[in-house]
């Protein structure tokens, strides 16, 4: 039960009377479960709160709720918010087998490479493509511009000193790993080492 301001007063939100609220005898919480099902992207609250007339923090209680419900029922999915809103993903303790059943998603996958590259600007950035080779060991041209296609990884602003395009993880790469913020990545062991402590010439540093 959570209490929020409805209509300039204090009411009591309950997001389980499913059958007692909303529009067409849905409650806003089964509202919330079938729209989060039908989205193709993150759910954003503010865009949800207009479009149904109900107080923002109606909303943002619902959707708390049912991502606890999720944890709680250890069912199937689970209900995280992103950097761009929310979005419901697979429960970790089924990846194995959802993996099994959906082979097709085997072609969509990165590859190692690719990875690789994705973790190593996501902790370094913002980071050029020739201090992501020094660090690799390998061109990574090819890679980087896979990960841009995919929307994962963009360019920012030039380096000061050597006019190297840097380049940074998107929102959709948080989305994609249900985090908020790049301070939410999960802590590394030292194996990526200093790219300030990597010798390269920056005389390539238009890469």
């Amino acid at each position: 039960m959570v209490a929020g301001p409805v209509g300039g007063g204090d009411v009591t939100f309950d997001p389980g009377q499913a059958a007692e609220a909303g529009d067409g005898g849905a409650g806003l919480t089964t509202s919330l479960e079938a729209l989060l099902v039908v989205l193709d992207r993150p759910l954003e609250v503010d865009e949800v709160a207009s479009a149904w007339s109900e107080p923002v923090e109606a909303v943002e209680a619902a959707l708390t709720d049912l991502a606890a419900a999720y944890e709680r029922d250890r069912r199937g999915l689970r209900l995280r918010q992103g950097a761009s809103g929310w979005r419901l993903y697979a429960a970790p303790e089924a990846a194995d087998r959802v993996r099994a059943v959906v082979v097709q998603e085997t072609t969509a996958r990165l590859s190692p490479a690719a990875l690789e590259t994705l973790a190593v600007i996501a902790y370094q950035q913002p980071v050029s493509r020739s201090r992501v080779a020094a660090v690799r060991g390998v061109n990574v041209d090819a890679v980087v511009r896979t990960l841009i296609v995919r929307g994962l990884v963009e360019p920012g602003d030039p380096d000061p000193v050597t006019g190297a395009l840097l380049y940074r993880t998107t929102t959709a790469f948080l989305d994609a790993i249900g985090v908020g913020g790049l301070e939410d990545l999960p802590a590394l062991p030292p194996l990526l080492p200093d790219v300030a402590t990597i010798g390269f010439d920056s005389a390539e540093g238009s890469i």
